[in-house]
């Protein structure tokens, strides 16, 4: 089971008998969409091996057609998805090896669990989906490769085009996480400088079939954006990739290796990412076996089991963390004042991934950012609270999942000779929630869906 491990002390800092409630009800929702998306359970109940047979989805797999059974990938949950699928195929899996993050405690017997870096890639993950390319490449017509591919996969699977470094695609992605890019603007950019990512795997892997097994983190579940989709014709092109650096500002400072990379694509003079009229792509199936959405049903229904009255606003949030926070707390406040969208007691539920766009010299993730501006707008409220989340439980770089506000928030703050408004403008959400005692703490969850969002109102 996954928890919130200080759950206890966030309830107690809610100082009313009100927010108190509402904090509790709020992080007992989130922990029961956290468990509803965990790995492993989610691979048993959709993966099932009967007479040699293995049934996922509406697809059936004769294993004893197959000479070979390969199981590769990489992400967040790779470990427990890879764990889960040994305990349904056991010996027939010939061999296999999955990119986790570092840390990983899960052991495995026939799948090697390879530890890489996250969220910049390294030389580890480098060396593990090489050996990925290499199973690929060897496998034959009559072998099944089965991938495992979560949240996390695009930078836990790296493998730079031509001449790139890794040094370089590292300066790149970190550039583009504080850009305030979208998760689909940053992997086209992925995409286009890899050899791996964008449909290279399933180029590489035909005449073999593959199973692509996808927990998904993208905001709609749009396959070649999930983990740069390996085993998905790319639907962005190089020029895609270039107006993507150009829009952030970001070309001009890209480094001089990927920027020769990208403009010899856009003239044509190197392959472009396999497309959809690609003969691999006849013998690869894809299959989204979890995603945020099922996390933001699974917090609707712990709540409506609780009494309150669920609405699921969206499992397709985006935009910029502070703005959604204000859009989230007047539906709030609406529903307060007059019942509408949802009458009271009310649980407003709202899942995605918003980006933030870094321009103070702060610490914070997109969810305590959220929180924060959230914070400021709840201020004297009583019986309304904000929680967000990761999924993952790592927002941002910091080791929280995220925060947990209400309308003592702020007057906490300021008893305390804190601004929330100047943390908020240095995107120190982190900083602030930390002397508040009001960070979200999981641990690493082994699971990721996107974000989770929840506002109560009683």
């Amino acid at each position: 089971m996954i928890r919130i491990r200080n759950k206890a002390e966030l309830v107690a800092n809610g100082g009313t008998p009100l927010n108190r409630k509402a904090r509790s009800l709020a992080l007992s929702s989130l922990e029961a969409a956290l468990n509803a998306v965990d790995p492993a359970k989610i691979v048993k109940s959709k993966l099932a091996v009967k007479n040699s047979v293995l049934q996922v989805d509406k697809y059936r797999f004769n294993l004893k057609k197959f000479k070979n059974i390969y199981v590769v990938g990489g992400g967040k949950a790779g470990a427990s998805m890879a764990k889960a699928v040994e305990q349904i195929l056991g010996n027939r899996i010939t061999a296999g090896i999955v990119n986790v993050p570092r840390g990983s405690r899960l052991k495995t017997r026939f799948i090697e669990l390879h530890e890489a870096n996250h969220p910049t890639p390294d030389e580890a993950g480098v060396k593990g989906t090489r050996r990925m390319l290499e199973t690929a490449e060897q496998a034959e017509k009559n072998d099944l490769i089965i991938c495992l591919i979560s949240g996390g996969g695009s930078s836990l699977m790296p493998m730079p085009r031509d001449r790139i470094s890794i040094e370089d695609k590292k300066k790149l992605t970190d550039a583009l996480l504080r850009s305030g890019a979208t998760i689909n603007e940053i992997n086209t950019v992925r995409k286009h400088i890899s050899d791996f990512k964008g449909g290279w795997l399933a180029k590489k892997a035909y005449p073999s079939t593959i199973l692509n097994l996808i927990l998904s983190d993208v905001v709609g579940d749009p396959l070649d954006f999930i983990a740069s989709g390996p085993t998905v014709p790319d639907s962005t092109t190089f020029a895609d990739a270039i107006s993507v650096l150009e829009k952030y500002r970001l070309w001009e400072n890209t480094p001089q290796s990927i920027r020769k990379v990208l403009s010899d694509g856009r003239k044509k003079l190197i392959p472009e990412t396999p497309k959809a009229d690609d003969e691999a792509f006849k013998k690869t199936y894809n299959v989204v076996i979890g995603n945020n959405r099922l996390a933001s049903t699974s917090a609707c229904q712990k709540l409506k089991s609780s009494g309150i009255n669920p609405l699921l606003l969206t499992a397709t949030l985006e935009g910029e963390a502070r703005h959604v926070a204000t859009v989230l707390v007047s539906i709030a406040r609406e529903a307060a004042s007059s019942g509408n969208p949802v009458s009271k007691p009310a649980g407003i539920v709202a899942g995605g991934e918003t980006t933030v766009t870094v321009e103070g010299k702060g610490k914070g993730g997109r969810n305590q950012e959220l929180a924060l501006a959230a914070a400021i707008k709840l201020e004297k409220t009583d019986g309304m609270v904000v929680a967000s989340l990761s999924t993952d439980g790592v927002d941002g770089p910091t080791d929280a999942a995220g925060a947990i506000v209400d309308g003592q928030t702020v007057i906490r703050a300021r008893k305390a000779q804190l601004a929330p408004e100047e943390f908020l403008a240095e995107n120190d959400s982190y900083t602030f929630f930390s002397k508040l005692d009001d960070l979200i703490f999981t641990g690493a969850t082994g699971t990721n869906v996107n974000d989770l969002s929840i506002a109560i109102v009683l």
